[in-house]
């Protein structure tokens, strides 16, 4: 199932919403992420989640420290030529990756990569032993009920919660929420080709080195983005 960004339905919004559905990816660009939180509210606000779990967070680095072309001036490329990016944002939260470290790593099949491309939860089969936790580079398990200290000697962390992909909202042909709200279309959903072919217009490149690019889109669709 795919709905593309101008079908006269108007469901899907956001610029950054180029398809949904079956094969999609979620992938943040750095460049046009103002840190202004409306991804985390508005994914908090549709799913109603508590205040201490966050199924998508925004991580600064260098806070503070402007780049020598400015606040916002290309930073993956000053990134790739090994200069300092200056102050950078970006969305985490599951990307439901095509080689998912969570999934290989879960004992219990808990974490299962379905047929249309969605990472999900099976929550009756998770023991809350964190081992997906270790496994994902991006940090998109959480574990709300989590008694830290407790967790560390039994693994009893809880059942796991992580971003969906909005995936119902997706089988009614709309965006995820956080990038239907993006500000600034910092959050691109499609395929792979269309993220690609979206961040060469962009004149913006991946944040990601390339083994996280083959984690995200498998080594062919990584490709891509060359």
């Amino acid at each position: 199932m795919r709905q593309e960004q101008d079908d006269p339905s108007g469901q899907v919004l956001s610029q950054g919403v180029m398809s949904t559905g079956e094969g999609m990816r979620i992938f943040p660009d750095v460049e046009a992420c103002i840190d202004c939180g409306g991804c985390v509210v508005a994914c908090k606000r549709t799913w109603d989640r508590e205040i201490q779990n966050q199924r998508i967070d925004i991580t600064t680095m260098a806070e503070g420290v402007a780049g020598p072309q400015g606040e916002n001036a290309d930073k993956t490329g000053r990134l790739e030529a090994g200069e300092n990016p200056g102050e950078t944002s970006l969305p985490m939260q599951c990307y439901h990756c095509e080689n998912a470290p969570c999934v290989s790593v879960c004992p219990t099949n808990a974490l299962q990569k379905e047929d249309d491309g969605f990472v999900t939860v099976h929550e009756d089969l998770c023991v809350g032993c964190q081992y997906c936790l270790s496994g994902c580079p991006f940090g998109a398990p959480q574990f709300p009920d989590s008694n830290d200290g407790v967790a560390q000697i039994f693994g009893t962390g809880g059942i796991m919660d992580k971003c969906t992909g909005c995936r119902e909202r997706q089988e009614s042909q709309k965006g995820p929420a956080c990038a239907e709200e993006c500000a600034t279309d910092a959050i691109l959903v499609g395929g792979a080709g269309e993220i690609a072919d979206e961040l060469e217009q962009r004149d913006s490149q991946p944040f990601f080195n390339n083994e996280a690019m083959e984690i995200i889109f498998g080594a062919d669709d990584a490709e891509l983005f060359q």
